[in-house]
């Protein structure tokens, strides 16, 4: 299924964006805009050890999520080319995969809200909700129309057992 939206020149198919930016990618990119909007508006007053406690609490988090996520796609040697869903060879259920369908991608979410806590400015939370939208629109549901088609039920059962994000 294509989306398409009316821009004022014609159609243009969003589809497009579908598998092309790397998610470790589009987080870098996401944080980056992160930083230069705690440039230019207020920060929040947060006592510094709490905002560090917090942020830390959230990127330990984050990189637990995404390292549970890549070695269990490692023990199944499966491809964590994000890019190129239609190679996958396996489904990936075990260890994380049992509580999120999206280890990697929530890690990625955790580290961009330990930022946000950490630059300590309002407007930056925006950022991991427009991560997850992104990611979600543009990776996550093409990947599961992919799975969907190479894997069947298996994948269908899978997916009414497991949430996508937690």
């Amino acid at each position: 299924m294509w989306v398409r939206t009316q821009t004022r020149f014609g159609f243009r198919q969003m589809h497009l964006l579908e598998h092309k930016i790397p998610p470790p990618i589009v987080a870098t990119l996401v944080g980056a805009a992160m930083w230069m909007a705690a440039q230019v508006s207020p920060a929040l007053q947060i006592e510094g050890n709490l905002r560090f406690a917090i942020a830390g609490g959230f990127a330990l988090l984050g990189f637990v999520f995404a390292a549970l996520g890549f070695a269990a796609f490692r023990r199944a040697k499966a491809t964590v080319n994000p890019v190129k869903p239609e190679e996958a060879s396996s489904l990936v259920m075990s260890g994380v995969y049992r509580y999120t369908r999206n280890p990697m991608y929530v890690g990625l979410a955790a580290l961009l809200l330990g930022w946000a806590v950490y630059l300590a400015a309002p407007w930056v939370l925006l950022g991991p909700v427009l991560f997850v939208l992104f990611i979600t629109r543009f990776q996550i549901i093409p990947e599961e129309r992919v799975l969907s088609s190479k894997f069947g039920k298996e994948y269908s059962e899978y997916k009414q057992r497991v949430r996508r994000w937690l």
